[in-house]
Formats: structure tokens, C-alpha cells, sequence
């Protein structure tokens, strides 16, 4: 089947990858520009700044990764590219330019779904890894726990019903003095402090497995407030510690949940949240203690990046499901909905 070039462009990372896709995932480049930097100064991504950078980078991005896997545009076999749920702006430069680039070269266009590229990630770092699992997908902007019923299908057993894990960690990270992005900061902040200083809340419905996350962060800020008040000293690192428990406890715990409650034998972890080792650690061993498998990409492969992109649109173009040249970004989408 040759080499897919993929593009990922949903939030604030401009990423293009070329994987190798005869027996197997051959990651032949993966390169991410990051813009990190350009967005540490207002505490969280701008939406108009990430759209206007992803349309400056896009072509080296591109250029790069054909440099660094070795081929050239006569060695792609097909173009994918995340058309949504993200930025709408930021999705439209990806969108259009790999429309573009699979007119120009007359190679199938491959429309992959964010949320199912988290997914296939595993794919790439556990060859032997197949449906049926339950995986939790776990980022700045999503918390979903999918039921992953066949390579291309997929049924939502829970979701967020307000903020998305990583959203929390950047609110508290900046409430606590400890910059942007908030996932590693709090990460660094734990590991000097004592995760059972403070019981902060871990929300359950009686009906359902979803996540809610805003009671957790408005926990968390009227304690800052009130210690602020009586001028008292503020123990950043048993807070966040503290956080960081009880955010990755919920999370694990709910995927265990959801994963007997389907009678799969194998979870997995994606999204930028997956990077985290608490949540890891916590994971695995839920997962032990409830003979289940468990598997998680490597770091690079959780935060946004276009590895997985083409490992997702993969099994699209195997079933000959390709877009057209009408294709949009959207801003949301739910899972398997194209």
C-alpha cells in the first residue's frame, strides 16, 4: 500500500508524518511544530494566532517530513488529514491543503476524525494491540472513553459533560503560578508534594459514566481564595498533587468501569492527558488488579501529531472509504459521524 503523508492541524501543533503501511507501521518521519511559546503568554491557545501560524508552517512542515522519511510526493499513496472535531480555523489550513495536495498529485484524500486518531496511536506503539478494547482518549479539549467495536467503529461510553481534563490542569496550573501547558507543570509540581493533603471532589452519577471536571477546579480555586484572604501560605505542591490525584483517579477508575461493563479484555490510554505518569501508573494497575491489558502509546505519539493520523486513515483507505475534494472542517463531530 505504500506511504501515507499525513497533516494534523486541530489545535496548536502543525504536524505532517509519513508512515510506511505494507505489513505493519513503519513511521518513516514525524515532524511537529509546536507553538507553545507563541500561546505560554496568555495562558492558553488563541485561536486567531494558532490559525495564522499553522499557515505559515504548514509547507515546511511538510517539505520536512518528505525530507526526513527519504521520498518523495511519487511515493505517497494517499493524503490524510483531520478534518475535525477541533479549531475550525486551525483545522481549515489542514483541510485545504491536503485537498490541494491530493488533486495536485491524484491520490486518495483520507478525512480522519481527531478523537479515533488518539485511538489508533496505540495501533503503531502495540503492533499486537486489535478491537474489540475500550480506550480512553483524554486531552486539552476531550475526554471521551470509546468502546472500540472494530478497527473503524467505535460507541462513546462516556464523556465530559463540561471541562476536558486538560482544560483543568491548564486552569489550575495558571492559578497556581505554575505556567503553561499545565498537564507537565503540575506533573513537576506533584512530585515535591503529597497527594493526600487535600481531598478534593471526585464527582459519580448514579445513570451514567461521564466525567465532570468543573466542580474539581472551582474546589481547588475557592481554596486558593480563601487561603489568599486569611494570608496564609499557599502549599502549591500538596495542591497540586493533591489534583492530580484526584483527576487521574476518576479518570482511571471510570475506564475500568467502562471496560467491565462491556466485557472487553484489553484498555488503552490516548490524548495529551495519557502523557501523565500518575495516570499511567494508576491505570496499569487498576488494569492488573482486573486481569485486563492494558497499553498506552508512547509520550510523542499522546499529544497531537500526524503519526496517527495516517495510522487512522489506514483502515479507511484499505475499506476504499475516501473524501471528496467538498470536504469541510468541522468543529465538532461525534466518533464514527462521516
Amino acid at each position: 500500500m505504500g506511504h501515507i503523508l499525513a497533516i494534523e492541524s486541530s489545535c496548536d501543533e502543525t504536524a505532517c508524518a509519513v508512515v510506511g503501511c505494507e505489513g505493519g507501521f513503519t513511521v518513516k518521519s514525524n515532524v511537529i511544530a509546536s507553538q507553545i511559546q507563541l500561546h505560554q503568554i496568555f495562558g492558553g491557545v488563541v485561536p486567531e494566532i494558532a490559525s495564522r501560524k499553522h499557515i505559515e508552517s504548514i509547507s515546511f512542515v511538510v517539505e520536512q517530513a518528505l525530507d526526513e522519511a527519504g521520498v518523495d510526493f511519487g511515493d505517497i499513496s494517499a493524503i490524510a488529514v483531520t478534518y475535525a472535531p477541533g479549531l475550525v480555523g486551525s483545522l481549515l489550513v489542514g483541510v485545504n491543503y491536503a485537498k490541494a495536495l491530493a488533486f495536485a498529485l491524484k491520490k486518495p484524500l483520507l478525512a480522519v476524525h481527531h478523537i479515533e486518531a488518539h485511538i489508533a496511536a496505540n495501533y503503531v506503539s502495540s503492533p499486537g494491540l486489535a478491537p474489540p478494547f475500550v480506550c480512553l482518549v483524554a486531552s486539552g479539549g476531550h475526554c471521551t472513553v470509546a468502546h472500540v467495536r472494530d478497527w473503524a467503529k467505535f460507541s462513546v461510553l462516556a464523556k465530559t459533560r463540561d471541562d476536558a481534563p486538560g482544560e483543568a490542569f491548564d486552569k489550575i496550573a495558571r492559578v497556581l503560578g505554575l505556567g503553561y501547558p499545565g498537564g507537565p507543570a503540575i506533573q513537576e509540581s506533584a512530585k515535591k508534594g503529597d497527594s493526600n493533603a487535600f481531598a478534593f471532589p471526585r464527582v459519580h452519577f448514579e445513570d451514567s459514566f461521564d466525567f465532570s471536571f468543573s466542580g474539581v477546579k472551582t474546589s481547588v480555586i475557592n481554596m486558593l481564595h480563601n487561603l489568599k484572604q486569611k494570608n496564609e501560605e499557599i502549599p502549591v505542591s500538596d495542591i497540586a498533587a493533591s489534583f492530580q490525584q484526584a483527576v487521574c483517579g476518576v479518570l482511571a477508575e471510570r475506564l475500568i468501569e467502562c471496560a467491565l461493563s462491556v466485557g472487553v479484555k484489553n484498555i488503552a490510554l490516548a490524548g495529551g492527558v495519557a502523557s501523565n505518569a500518575l495516570l499511567r501508573q494508576m491505570t496499569k494497575s487498576m488494569a492488573e488488579a482486573n486481569s485486563l491489558g492494558f497499553y498506552c502509546p508512547e509520550p510523542v505519539l499522546c499529544t497531537d501529531n500526524a503519526v496517527m493520523v495516517a495510522a487512522r486513515g489506514y483502515f479507511d483507505l484499505e475499506a476504499r472509504k475516501t473524501a471528496g475534494y467538498d470536504l469541510n472542517a468541522a468543529a465538532t463531530r461525534d466518533l464514527g459521524d462521516f
